[in-house]
């Protein structure tokens, strides 16, 4: 493997942390307004995120830092063919990390009121932009000899990129609720329970349908027959255990395995990709790869050398700061956020 195929994987490992993690935290800012029923439940529902959601974003700015790191080519045609959408999804973050801060500063309903919306808003948005961007990418983009992408309307909104926009919108709101029922009790917990068993059928349709469309407006399938049915087969098997571990109330597990079904869907579209970073609708010559949009080889051996020094201390600090958040969140928490 060359290290420009193995600076991909590495970046698709990445994405797959970033929705893993920043999912959950999407989908609980989503079940502040559509699942809690007064501004206490979704104090408790902002608490259960409170020590984790800063950190769960920092996968983005990896992905995006080890994009541009190693792939040069792809981060200039992508990072300003997508300037708007990814602007729209920065202002959100930054947004919703204000929002955690400033709800509870004052003590008055209509200011905490104000930064819940803003909260909801801004937990909405992002999964949705960023479905609309990778699926769009799937589809093909207008991308020219010279590298650069001139893409109208229609490019970035049309049948199949606005289902990708809602299925991974979808996909982090159950995420959220699976996460809920692992960190709340009492009615939080039970009501969550129930909506997840309900999302978990509207994903399924959702991942139906957009397996259908990108069979028949990508080239994915083409591209890997197998890999991309083998990855379908198991995103519908993470799915249907989920919703069969969270009938049974085991929780953990239907967590795991919403996140696999997320893992697996971030897989389908670097997987559809590969050895492309970025295709072409006008010419596939014009197609940015793993080799034409890389950086040179002796970059790339001082970023593996770096990234596998730091990785195992990063990952260390995940699960350390998961563990010791582990206890459930109730009312009865004393909290600032």
């Amino acid at each position: 493997m060359e290290l420009s195929e193995l600076w991909f994987v590495l970046i698709a490992v990445v994405f797959i942390g970033f929705f893993f993690l920043e999912g959950f935290d999407f989908g609980v800012g989503m079940s502040t307004r559509l699942l809690a029923r007064s501004q206490g439940e979704r104090t408790v529902m902002v608490n259960t995120i409170g020590p984790f959601w800063d950190a769960n974003e920092v996968w983005l700015l990896t992905g995006g830092g080890a994009i541009f790191a190693a792939f040069p080519n792809w981060y200039a045609t992508m990072f300003s063919g997508y300037y708007l959408p990814l602007l729209a999804v920065l202002l959100c973050l930054i947004g919703r990390g204000v929002s955690f801060e400033f709800r509870r500063k004052v003590k008055n309903t209509k200011w905490t009121n104000t930064w819940d919306w803003v909260i909801f808003v801004s937990s909405l948005l992002p999964p949705f932009l960023l479905g609309v961007l990778f699926t769009s990418m799937l589809k093909g983009m207008p991308i020219h000899k010279d590298m650069n992408m001139n893409a109208g309307f229609t490019d970035f909104i049309n049948l199949y990129s606005i289902w990708g926009g809602v299925t991974v919108t979808l996909l982090c709101f159950l995420h959220g609720l699976f996460f809920l029922t692992l960190k709340t009790d009492g009615e939080i917990r039970q009501r969550a329970n129930h909506l997840a068993k309900k999302v978990t059928l509207a994903v399924l349709g959702a991942l139906a349908v957009f397996a259908v469309l990108s069979w028949f407006m990508t080239d994915i399938f083409d591209e890997h027959l197998i890999t991309e049915i083998v990855l379908v087969v198991l995103i519908v098997l993470a799915y249907v255990f989920a919703y069969l571990f969270i009938t049974q109330k085991r929780e953990a597990l239907a967590f795991t395995m919403s996140g696999l079904g997320l893992a697996f869907t971030v897989c389908v579209i670097f997987a559809g990709l590969f050895p492309r970073v970025m295709i072409s609708s006008i010419n596939k010559a014009f197609d940015l790869t793993v080799y034409n949009a890389s950086s040179g080889g002796y970059s790339l051996k001082i970023m593996t050398i770096v990234a596998l020094t730091i990785l195992p201390f990063v990952l260390g600090y995940t699960i350390w700061s998961y563990y010791i958040f582990r206890k459930r969140v109730t009312d009865k928490e004393h909290l600032t956020y």
